[in-house]
Protein backbone atom coordinates (compact mmCIF):
# COMPACT_ATOMS: atom_id res chain seq x y z
CA UNK A 1 0.00 0.00 0.00
CA UNK A 2 1.35 3.53 -0.86
CA UNK A 3 -0.02 7.04 0.67
CA UNK A 4 0.20 10.11 -1.08
CA UNK A 5 -1.64 13.74 -2.06
CA UNK A 6 -4.36 13.67 -4.54
CA UNK A 7 -3.65 14.12 -7.83
CA UNK A 8 -7.05 16.03 -9.33
CA UNK A 9 -6.05 14.82 -12.80
CA UNK A 10 -7.02 11.39 -11.64
CA UNK A 11 -10.60 10.88 -10.14
CA UNK A 12 -11.15 7.64 -10.02
CA UNK A 13 -11.74 4.77 -6.96
CA UNK A 14 -13.37 4.83 -3.88
CA UNK A 15 -13.67 8.48 -2.18
CA UNK A 16 -14.70 8.53 1.50
CA UNK A 17 -16.02 12.35 2.44
CA UNK A 18 -15.64 12.38 5.88
CA UNK A 19 -16.48 15.40 8.75
CA UNK A 20 -12.96 15.94 10.10
CA UNK A 21 -9.81 14.78 10.46
CA UNK A 22 -10.61 11.53 12.76
CA UNK A 23 -13.33 10.37 10.53
CA UNK A 24 -10.95 10.21 7.76
CA UNK A 25 -7.93 8.35 10.02
CA UNK A 26 -11.39 5.45 11.53
CA UNK A 27 -11.93 5.22 7.70
CA UNK A 28 -8.66 4.23 6.68
CA UNK A 29 -8.29 2.03 9.49
CA UNK A 30 -11.23 0.11 8.60
CA UNK A 31 -11.57 -0.55 4.83
CA UNK A 32 -7.38 -1.27 5.12
CA UNK A 33 -8.52 -3.75 7.73
CA UNK A 34 -11.32 -5.03 5.29
CA UNK A 35 -8.32 -4.53 1.91
CA UNK A 36 -6.03 -6.85 4.73
CA UNK A 37 -9.03 -9.56 5.26
CA UNK A 38 -8.97 -10.12 1.54
CA UNK A 39 -5.47 -9.93 0.55
CA UNK A 40 -5.48 -7.03 -1.39
CA UNK A 41 -4.11 -4.46 0.70
CA UNK A 42 -0.87 -4.46 -1.39
CA UNK A 43 -2.70 -3.42 -3.96
CA UNK A 44 -3.79 -0.14 -3.12
CA UNK A 45 -2.67 3.63 -3.42
CA UNK A 46 -4.53 5.84 -0.54
CA UNK A 47 -4.52 9.12 -1.33
CA UNK A 48 -5.71 11.98 1.12
CA UNK A 49 -6.42 15.35 0.00
CA UNK A 50 -5.08 18.74 0.56
CA UNK A 51 -7.74 19.90 3.20
CA UNK A 52 -8.08 16.75 4.83
CA UNK A 53 -11.71 16.47 3.96
CA UNK A 54 -11.35 13.22 1.58
CA UNK A 55 -9.80 10.08 1.37
CA UNK A 56 -9.03 8.17 -1.88
CA UNK A 57 -8.32 4.47 -2.66
CA UNK A 58 -7.46 3.11 -6.07
CA UNK A 59 -5.73 0.23 -7.43
CA UNK A 60 -1.54 0.85 -7.85
CA UNK A 61 -1.39 2.72 -11.78
CA UNK A 62 0.87 -0.80 -12.75
CA UNK A 63 -2.08 -3.14 -11.81
CA UNK A 64 -4.85 -1.15 -12.73
CA UNK A 65 -2.61 -1.46 -16.72
CA UNK A 66 -2.28 -5.56 -15.93
CA UNK A 67 -5.77 -5.90 -14.43
CA UNK A 68 -7.90 -4.25 -16.22
CA UNK A 69 -6.41 -2.45 -18.93
CA UNK A 70 -8.57 0.38 -20.62
CA UNK A 71 -10.68 -0.15 -17.79
CA UNK A 72 -12.02 -3.87 -19.12
CA UNK A 73 -13.05 -5.81 -15.40
CA UNK A 74 -14.94 -8.43 -17.84
CA UNK A 75 -11.93 -10.74 -17.47
CA UNK A 76 -10.37 -9.50 -13.77
CA UNK A 77 -11.73 -13.19 -12.11
CA UNK A 78 -9.83 -14.42 -15.53
CA UNK A 79 -6.51 -12.83 -14.36
CA UNK A 80 -6.62 -13.25 -10.54
CA UNK A 81 -7.74 -16.53 -10.67
CA UNK A 82 -10.93 -15.99 -8.68
CA UNK A 83 -14.50 -17.52 -8.52
CA UNK A 84 -16.95 -14.76 -7.63
CA UNK A 85 -19.74 -16.95 -8.81
CA UNK A 86 -19.59 -19.82 -6.56
CA UNK A 87 -17.39 -18.03 -3.36
CA UNK A 88 -19.04 -14.79 -1.30
CA UNK A 89 -15.49 -13.64 -0.63
CA UNK A 90 -14.07 -13.55 -4.14
CA UNK A 91 -17.34 -11.48 -5.24
CA UNK A 92 -16.81 -8.83 -2.83
CA UNK A 93 -12.99 -9.41 -3.54
CA UNK A 94 -13.85 -8.47 -7.61
CA UNK A 95 -16.57 -5.47 -6.31
CA UNK A 96 -14.01 -3.88 -4.27
CA UNK A 97 -11.15 -4.31 -6.74
CA UNK A 98 -13.33 -3.04 -10.18
CA UNK A 99 -14.66 -0.06 -7.92
CA UNK A 100 -10.78 0.73 -7.19
CA UNK A 101 -10.04 0.48 -10.65
CA UNK A 102 -12.80 2.50 -11.77
CA UNK A 103 -12.72 5.79 -14.10
CA UNK A 104 -15.51 7.54 -11.79
CA UNK A 105 -14.88 8.09 -8.12
CA UNK A 106 -17.66 6.18 -6.35
CA UNK A 107 -18.07 8.30 -3.22
CA UNK A 108 -19.61 7.52 -0.11
CA UNK A 109 -19.82 9.50 3.04
CA UNK A 110 -18.45 6.80 5.83
CA UNK A 111 -16.94 3.48 5.74
CA UNK A 112 -19.94 1.83 6.93
CA UNK A 113 -22.11 3.03 3.45
CA UNK A 114 -19.47 1.88 1.40
CA UNK A 115 -19.68 -1.69 3.18
CA UNK A 116 -23.21 -1.30 3.42
CA UNK A 117 -22.81 -0.85 -0.65
CA UNK A 118 -20.62 -3.65 -1.47
CA UNK A 119 -23.27 -5.92 0.86
CA UNK A 120 -26.13 -4.74 -1.32
CA UNK A 121 -24.11 -5.41 -4.89
CA UNK A 122 -23.55 -8.76 -3.37
CA UNK A 123 -27.01 -9.34 -2.49
CA UNK A 124 -28.38 -8.02 -6.35
CA UNK A 125 -25.93 -10.65 -7.64
CA UNK A 126 -27.08 -13.66 -5.67
CA UNK A 127 -30.31 -12.62 -5.81
CA UNK A 128 -30.48 -12.26 -10.25
CA UNK A 129 -28.65 -15.84 -10.19
CA UNK A 130 -31.68 -17.37 -8.07
CA UNK A 131 -34.19 -15.31 -10.42
CA UNK A 132 -35.86 -17.43 -13.18
CA UNK A 133 -39.09 -15.53 -14.71
CA UNK A 134 -41.33 -16.20 -18.20
CA UNK A 135 -40.43 -13.17 -20.59
CA UNK A 136 -43.35 -11.08 -21.21
CA UNK A 137 -43.78 -7.44 -22.10
CA UNK A 138 -47.58 -6.78 -21.45
CA UNK A 139 -48.80 -10.02 -19.27
CA UNK A 140 -48.76 -9.65 -15.65
CA UNK A 141 -48.81 -12.36 -12.77
CA UNK A 142 -47.28 -12.27 -9.18
CA UNK A 143 -48.36 -15.16 -6.83
CA UNK A 144 -51.78 -14.41 -5.59
CA UNK A 145 -50.90 -15.87 -1.80
CA UNK A 146 -48.62 -12.31 -1.66
CA UNK A 147 -49.13 -10.16 -4.02
CA UNK A 148 -52.64 -7.81 -5.61
CA UNK A 149 -52.83 -5.96 -8.52
CA UNK A 150 -54.44 -2.72 -9.53
CA UNK A 151 -53.69 0.13 -12.32
CA UNK A 152 -53.70 2.94 -10.09
CA UNK A 153 -51.25 1.01 -7.74
CA UNK A 154 -49.42 -2.05 -9.08
CA UNK A 155 -48.62 -4.67 -7.66
CA UNK A 156 -48.62 -4.39 -4.10
CA UNK A 157 -47.75 -6.68 -1.29
CA UNK A 158 -50.53 -7.98 0.53
CA UNK A 159 -51.08 -6.48 4.32
CA UNK A 160 -49.16 -8.81 7.13
CA UNK A 161 -46.71 -10.39 3.93
CA UNK A 162 -43.08 -9.45 4.49
CA UNK A 163 -41.39 -7.70 1.46
CA UNK A 164 -38.20 -9.87 1.26
CA UNK A 165 -40.32 -13.01 1.36
CA UNK A 166 -42.89 -11.58 -1.50
CA UNK A 167 -39.91 -10.40 -3.68
CA UNK A 168 -38.40 -13.71 -3.40
CA UNK A 169 -41.83 -15.93 -4.27
CA UNK A 170 -41.79 -13.90 -7.21
CA UNK A 171 -38.68 -14.45 -8.77
CA UNK A 172 -36.94 -17.48 -7.60
CA UNK A 173 -38.96 -20.80 -8.47
CA UNK A 174 -37.10 -22.36 -5.68
CA UNK A 175 -39.10 -20.82 -3.39
CA UNK A 176 -42.45 -20.13 -5.17
CA UNK A 177 -41.65 -23.10 -7.73
CA UNK A 178 -43.35 -21.15 -10.47
CA UNK A 179 -41.62 -18.96 -13.05
CA UNK A 180 -43.78 -15.46 -13.46
CA UNK A 181 -44.00 -13.22 -16.27
CA UNK A 182 -42.31 -9.81 -16.46
CA UNK A 183 -40.16 -7.73 -18.58
CA UNK A 184 -36.48 -7.23 -18.53
CA UNK A 185 -36.88 -4.14 -16.47
CA UNK A 186 -39.34 -4.65 -14.19
CA UNK A 187 -37.09 -7.86 -13.70
CA UNK A 188 -34.45 -5.33 -12.20
CA UNK A 189 -36.33 -3.75 -10.29
CA UNK A 190 -37.41 -6.56 -8.33
CA UNK A 191 -33.75 -8.01 -7.75
CA UNK A 192 -32.00 -4.21 -6.64
CA UNK A 193 -34.85 -4.23 -4.72
CA UNK A 194 -34.35 -7.61 -2.90
CA UNK A 195 -31.03 -6.29 -2.57
CA UNK A 196 -31.61 -3.42 -0.89
CA UNK A 197 -33.97 -4.64 1.21
CA UNK A 198 -32.06 -7.38 2.77
CA UNK A 199 -29.68 -5.06 4.00
CA UNK A 200 -32.01 -2.80 5.06
CA UNK A 201 -33.06 -5.43 7.70
CA UNK A 202 -29.50 -5.63 9.45
CA UNK A 203 -28.73 -1.88 8.53
CA UNK A 204 -31.84 0.37 8.91
CA UNK A 205 -34.78 -1.47 9.78
CA UNK A 206 -36.92 1.70 10.17
CA UNK A 207 -36.24 2.37 6.45
CA UNK A 208 -37.34 -1.09 5.68
CA UNK A 209 -40.44 -0.73 7.54
CA UNK A 210 -40.64 2.07 5.39
CA UNK A 211 -40.40 0.46 2.38
CA UNK A 212 -42.96 -1.93 3.09
CA UNK A 213 -46.07 0.54 3.64
CA UNK A 214 -44.72 1.85 0.57
CA UNK A 215 -45.30 -1.59 -1.67
CA UNK A 216 -48.43 -2.49 0.65
CA UNK A 217 -50.07 1.05 -0.25
CA UNK A 218 -48.27 1.85 -4.27
CA UNK A 219 -45.33 0.18 -6.30
CA UNK A 220 -42.35 2.44 -6.89
CA UNK A 221 -42.10 1.47 -10.82
CA UNK A 222 -39.76 2.43 -13.91
CA UNK A 223 -38.63 6.57 -14.44
CA UNK A 224 -39.49 7.02 -10.32
CA UNK A 225 -37.68 3.45 -8.98
CA UNK A 226 -34.52 4.89 -11.25
CA UNK A 227 -35.02 8.49 -9.53
CA UNK A 228 -35.59 7.00 -6.06
CA UNK A 229 -33.65 4.21 -5.70
CA UNK A 230 -30.32 4.31 -7.43
CA UNK A 231 -27.60 6.79 -8.81
CA UNK A 232 -26.44 6.71 -12.31
CA UNK A 233 -22.30 7.29 -13.33
CA UNK A 234 -21.43 8.01 -16.57
CA UNK A 235 -23.28 9.71 -19.28
CA UNK A 236 -23.26 10.80 -23.00
CA UNK A 237 -20.75 13.61 -22.81
CA UNK A 238 -18.68 11.67 -20.82
CA UNK A 239 -19.57 7.76 -21.13
CA UNK A 240 -17.51 5.08 -19.42
CA UNK A 241 -15.63 2.51 -21.01
CA UNK A 242 -17.35 0.10 -23.05
CA UNK A 243 -16.05 -2.88 -21.07
CA UNK A 244 -15.98 -1.52 -17.57
CA UNK A 245 -18.39 -3.21 -15.03
CA UNK A 246 -18.90 -3.73 -11.58
CA UNK A 247 -20.70 -6.90 -10.35
CA UNK A 248 -24.54 -5.84 -9.27
CA UNK A 249 -24.53 -2.67 -11.68
CA UNK A 250 -27.76 -2.68 -13.93
CA UNK A 251 -27.31 -1.28 -17.32
CA UNK A 252 -29.19 -1.44 -20.12
CA UNK A 253 -27.83 -2.57 -24.02
CA UNK A 254 -29.47 -0.48 -26.68
CA UNK A 255 -31.08 -2.36 -29.80
CA UNK A 256 -29.76 -0.10 -32.75
CA UNK A 257 -32.06 -1.54 -35.31
CA UNK A 258 -34.73 0.66 -35.52
CA UNK A 259 -37.21 -1.50 -37.43
CA UNK A 260 -36.87 -4.21 -34.70
CA UNK A 261 -36.83 -1.45 -31.82
CA UNK A 262 -40.01 -0.55 -32.55
CA UNK A 263 -41.53 -3.71 -30.66
CA UNK A 264 -42.45 -3.32 -27.53
CA UNK A 265 -39.91 -4.68 -25.06
CA UNK A 266 -36.94 -5.01 -28.05
CA UNK A 267 -35.71 -1.55 -27.61
CA UNK A 268 -32.88 -3.26 -25.35
CA UNK A 269 -32.05 -5.22 -22.92
CA UNK A 270 -31.82 -4.35 -19.41
CA UNK A 271 -29.18 -6.60 -16.98
CA UNK A 272 -27.54 -6.62 -13.70
CA UNK A 273 -23.37 -7.60 -14.16
CA UNK A 274 -23.00 -10.57 -12.44
CA UNK A 275 -19.10 -10.58 -12.37
CA UNK A 276 -17.03 -12.48 -13.87
CA UNK A 277 -17.75 -11.55 -17.40
CA UNK A 278 -21.48 -12.37 -16.69
CA UNK A 279 -24.56 -10.64 -17.67
CA UNK A 280 -28.19 -11.56 -16.28
CA UNK A 281 -30.38 -14.19 -18.42
CA UNK A 282 -33.38 -14.23 -16.43
CA UNK A 283 -35.24 -16.46 -18.89
CA UNK A 284 -32.75 -18.92 -18.63
CA UNK A 285 -30.69 -18.12 -15.63
CA UNK A 286 -28.27 -21.59 -16.43
CA UNK A 287 -27.18 -19.93 -19.95
CA UNK A 288 -26.22 -15.78 -18.52
CA UNK A 289 -25.08 -14.14 -21.38
CA UNK A 290 -21.57 -13.23 -21.79
CA UNK A 291 -21.21 -9.34 -23.84
CA UNK A 292 -20.23 -11.20 -26.93
CA UNK A 293 -23.72 -13.24 -26.70
CA UNK A 294 -25.80 -10.47 -26.10
CA UNK A 295 -24.46 -8.16 -28.32
CA UNK A 296 -25.04 -11.18 -31.16
CA UNK A 297 -28.63 -12.36 -29.85
CA UNK A 298 -29.35 -7.96 -29.95
CA UNK A 299 -28.09 -7.80 -33.65
CA UNK A 300 -30.11 -10.84 -34.83
CA UNK A 301 -33.34 -8.97 -33.23
CA UNK A 302 -33.72 -7.56 -37.05
CA UNK A 303 -33.85 -10.85 -38.24
CA UNK A 304 -36.50 -11.95 -36.10
CA UNK A 305 -38.71 -9.37 -36.45
CA UNK A 306 -41.92 -9.45 -38.78
CA UNK A 307 -45.22 -8.13 -39.16
CA UNK A 308 -48.42 -10.54 -37.87
CA UNK A 309 -51.74 -10.74 -39.81
CA UNK A 310 -53.04 -7.50 -38.55
CA UNK A 311 -50.37 -5.27 -39.32
CA UNK A 312 -48.35 -5.51 -35.45
CA UNK A 313 -44.47 -6.01 -35.51
CA UNK A 314 -43.81 -8.98 -33.74
CA UNK A 315 -40.54 -10.95 -32.73
CA UNK A 316 -39.75 -14.52 -34.00
CA UNK A 317 -37.48 -15.50 -31.10
CA UNK A 318 -37.13 -18.96 -32.27
CA UNK A 319 -35.93 -17.17 -35.82
CA UNK A 320 -33.27 -14.99 -33.42
CA UNK A 321 -32.29 -17.80 -31.54
CA UNK A 322 -30.92 -19.81 -34.84
CA UNK A 323 -29.27 -16.52 -36.35
CA UNK A 324 -27.61 -16.46 -33.08
CA UNK A 325 -26.48 -20.01 -33.56
CA UNK A 326 -25.30 -19.96 -36.75
CA UNK A 327 -23.27 -16.48 -36.25
CA UNK A 328 -21.30 -18.26 -33.25
CA UNK A 329 -20.66 -20.90 -35.57
CA UNK A 330 -18.85 -18.65 -37.58
CA UNK A 331 -15.51 -16.90 -36.06
CA UNK A 332 -15.63 -14.41 -38.69
CA UNK A 333 -19.01 -13.49 -38.80
CA UNK A 334 -19.08 -13.11 -34.86
CA UNK A 335 -16.29 -10.92 -34.81
CA UNK A 336 -17.82 -8.89 -37.48
CA UNK A 337 -21.18 -8.10 -35.00
CA UNK A 338 -19.10 -7.82 -32.22
CA UNK A 339 -17.08 -4.84 -33.60
CA UNK A 340 -20.48 -3.22 -35.15
CA UNK A 341 -22.52 -3.84 -31.67
CA UNK A 342 -19.80 -3.48 -28.85
CA UNK A 343 -19.34 0.32 -29.27
CA UNK A 344 -21.24 3.80 -27.56
CA UNK A 345 -24.97 3.79 -28.08
CA UNK A 346 -26.52 6.61 -30.60
CA UNK A 347 -28.41 9.39 -28.60
CA UNK A 348 -31.93 8.69 -28.11
CA UNK A 349 -33.91 8.72 -31.24
CA UNK A 350 -31.08 8.30 -33.63
CA UNK A 351 -30.44 5.37 -35.65
CA UNK A 352 -26.86 5.80 -37.17
CA UNK A 353 -23.25 4.38 -36.81
CA UNK A 354 -23.33 3.69 -32.72
CA UNK A 355 -23.17 0.59 -31.12
CA UNK A 356 -25.51 -1.29 -28.05
CA UNK A 357 -23.24 -0.01 -25.06
CA UNK A 358 -25.17 2.50 -22.81
CA UNK A 359 -22.86 5.54 -21.34
CA UNK A 360 -23.70 5.19 -17.94
CA UNK A 361 -24.58 2.35 -15.14
CA UNK A 362 -26.89 2.18 -12.13
CA UNK A 363 -26.43 1.48 -8.21
CA UNK A 364 -28.51 1.66 -5.19
CA UNK A 365 -28.19 4.85 -3.16
CA UNK A 366 -26.69 5.28 0.44
CA UNK A 367 -29.32 3.34 2.97
CA UNK A 368 -27.08 3.63 6.75
CA UNK A 369 -29.29 5.65 9.06
CA UNK A 370 -27.14 8.48 9.81
CA UNK A 371 -26.48 8.87 5.73
CA UNK A 372 -29.09 7.67 4.01
CA UNK A 373 -30.21 9.41 0.75
CA UNK A 374 -33.11 7.38 -0.21
CA UNK A 375 -35.97 9.28 0.24
CA UNK A 376 -39.48 7.61 -0.32
CA UNK A 377 -42.41 9.52 -1.92
CA UNK A 378 -44.97 10.96 0.47
CA UNK A 379 -47.36 8.43 1.15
Amino acid sequence: MRTGMCNPQKPGGIRIRARNARDIAAARLRFIDRARQLRIDTCLDTIEEPDGSNIIFRLQPELLHAWTPDFDTLELCGRLHLNSHTSNTDLEKEILLTMLAGPVAFEYPTYPELAASVRIRQNIVNASRRTALSFHTSKIERPLDYWTYSEQTGFTVLPGKPLIEALRKATQPEVSGELYAFSCYRATEYVILLGLAQELASSNPPLLDQLQRQWENRAIMSRQFHDVFTREFGSMSEPLPEKYYVPGDRLWFRNPDPRSADITGYEGSWVIYLGAGLFTNFWDPASPYSIHSKCVEIYHWRNGAYLDADGNMQMDEAAVAEHVCATMRDADKTKEIIERMIKLRDPQDVYADGGCIDASREYPRWVCPDSTDLVLPAE
